[in-house]
């Protein structure tokens, strides 16, 4: 098909879909699409931002998707448009063939009259068939109970989407409910794109294995018969900008180093640094989500004004989504459950580590306590010993000397009661937050409720 057609199929089909022929933007960026000029490129030529192209790219794109069939991407548009042009014409000829009566030498036949033929007012179906994108969520784990994250689900999905975001990072402590949100935006945006993988982190491969693992995925979805079979595999980056991928790196945090401060890599590790600045600086509609309990220590100075890389820390659930899992295990009714859902910061995993110790040894234990009592079942105490392992020594220090506060401090009063320098203060501070381990507020600095009881008992 010229470009000329393929214009023209596009504006019928648009038509068909919304009333509307395409108007001078629309085809602005089709016209760029068929001619492989990125988004950037096309604002360039009709004076408009990138961000207002991209948006009226997706929403072609969208139309498109729902027309064709098929998941419809700006690197698949022309093939896409040959494929459903093509079905359009095969099908065109299987229904004269299989009409209800056909002529042969000026007699009239009906397909009962001949073997094996199609019975009268059948046709053949020949549906078209959506291209299956290439998935391997064979690491993701199931996604079990969901308690609402409405507000950061829509908030990720916006920024991979709408916004198109190569690198984002979502942290938060353990037990908080990363993984289960990725999880829970997975199935909801994969068809979004042409390739979609999950890896955990867990066994911390190396940048080398990693990159090897991603490659065999890559090359082995390929057609058979596609002339790339014959030659040597792309470089992973010119995967990720020759189609669209979304990548989930889970458990992160096994990249860094323990002992350090968060984000530090391990030795031998720093490829992944030279490989996630690539990612961002490079041109390519592909992301990366990384998923852990610390973000790499450079990832924020990566930042501009023209390709933020966004940070969600994740934070609690909120009193409704929380008290869920407490009526989930049969306590939603007992008199102070909003006090145990605030000690325990809405931490999905600590509140039902929590619940299910007071289930077993009877609702009433809960009422038998001091208020201000925290409760820390030996599996709650396993998850905060693993955190605890990360951190440095200085961080040892100033988590055991805000642990003993009962109230907030301020800075200067940090800076008189240790003999740590100014400097490595702020740096030690800045990881904690950054491990969402103490909290920050007004430029007063606490340690939340169930880190303070673990940590009396670690440190004491």
């Amino acid at each position: 098909m010229s470009l000329e057609e393929t214009l023209k199929l596009a504006d019928k089909i648009v038509f068909e879909k919304t009333g509307q022929h395409l108007d001078d933007l629309q085809k602005a960026v089709l016209q760029g699409t068929l001619k492989r000029k990125k988004y950037r490129q096309i604002a360039e030529d009709f004076n408009y931002s990138e961000s207002c192209i991209r948006g009226v790219g997706a929403e072609l794109w969208q139309i498109f998707s729902e027309e064709l069939g098929e998941i419809v991407t700006k690197s698949n548009f022309r093939s896409a448009m040959e494929r459903f042009h093509n079905s359009n014409i095969l099908n065109l000829a299987q229904d004269v063939v299989v009409s209800d009566s056909f002529n042969i030498c000026g007699e009239t036949r009906h397909p009962s009259d001949t073997p094996n033929s199609h019975q009268p007012n059948q046709k053949t179906s020949h549906p078209r068939q959506p291209a299956t994108p290439h998935q391997d969520l064979s690491e993701m784990p199931e996604l079990g109970n969901f308690y609402n994250r409405t507000t950061e689900l829509k908030t990720l999905a916006t920024l991979i989407l709408q916004q198109h975001c190569r690198l984002i990072a979502l942290t938060g402590i353990i037990g908080i409910g990363k993984t289960t949100l990725a999880v829970k935006l997975i199935q909801q945006i994969k068809d979004h794109f042409d390739y979609v993988i999950w890896r955990s982190l867990e066994t911390s491969p190396t940048f080398a294995e990693f990159q090897a693992d991603l490659l065999q995925f890559f090359s082995e979805s390929q057609p058979q018969n596609s002339l790339e079979n014959t030659q040597k595999p792309l470089p992973l980056i010119k995967y990720l900008q020759k189609y669209r991928c979304l990548v989930v790196l889970d458990e992160i945090h096994h990249l860094f180093s323990s002992g350090e401060l968060a984000g530090k890599y391990k030795p031998g590790y720093e490829e992944y640094e030279c490989f996630f600045k690539q990612i961002e600086k490079l041109s390519h509609e592909s992301c990366f989500l990384l998923i852990g309990w610390e973000q790499p220590i450079k990832l924020p100075q990566l930042k501009s004004k023209k390709t933020p890389i966004p940070i969600l820390q994740l934070t609690g659930l909120d009193i409704a989504s929380a008290r869920e899992i407490l009526r989930d295990y049969g306590l939603a009714e007992i008199d102070n459950w909003e006090k145990l859902i605030h000690h325990y910061q809405g931490n999905p995993l600590w509140l039902k580590s929590v619940a299910t110790q007071i289930q077993e040894l009877g609702e009433n234990l809960i009422e038998l306590l001091p208020d201000d009592a925290i409760l820390l079942p030996e599996d709650l105490k396993d998850t905060l010993q693993q955190q605890s392992d990360r951190l440095s020594e200085t961080e040892k220090q100033i988590l055991e000397l805000l642990a003993m506060k009962s109230q907030p401090i301020s800075l200067v009063q940090l800076l008189e009661t240790t003999e740590i320098s100014p400097s490595d203060l702020l740096n030690t501070l800045q990881s904690l937050c950054r491990r969402s381990i103490i909290e920050k507020q007004d430029n007063l600095y606490s340690v939340p409720p169930v880190v303070r009881e673990y940590s009396s008992s670690f440190f004491g």
